[in-house]
């Protein structure tokens, strides 16, 4: 008998990315093994003490790593995958919402 998925996808699940990004994820290992927490004292003088916001350095320097290691040579294209990538979204530190 055939079966016919009729149910819409807007299902609530009780998860979280780190739960979902695999243990053995080459983003993990590259986590665990790049401390890009320098960049921030690197940059300091770049940025104005008033102003708005700015977007984390460091998840900048993130970025530009997806697109090299996954060979995206588009900004554009990058920022499409990172919305519906989880593991790249988990190694950026953004949650669902951002």
């Amino acid at each position: 008998m055939m079966d016919r998925r009729t149910t819409a996808q807007e299902v609530m699940i009780l998860s979280t990315l780190e739960q979902l990004v695999p243990q053995d994820h080459f983003l993990r290992k590259l986590e665990a093994a790049l401390n890009l927490s320098f960049v921030y004292e690197r940059v300091a003088h770049l940025y104005s003490e008033c102003g708005r916001r700015s977007i984390d350095p460091v998840i900048l320097i993130k970025m530009l790593l997806l697109g090299y290691f996954y060979g995206i040579e588009s900004e554009r294209k990058l920022e499409r995958e990172i919305q519906v990538n989880i593991a790249f979204r988990w190694y950026l530190g953004l949650n669902f919402e951002d």
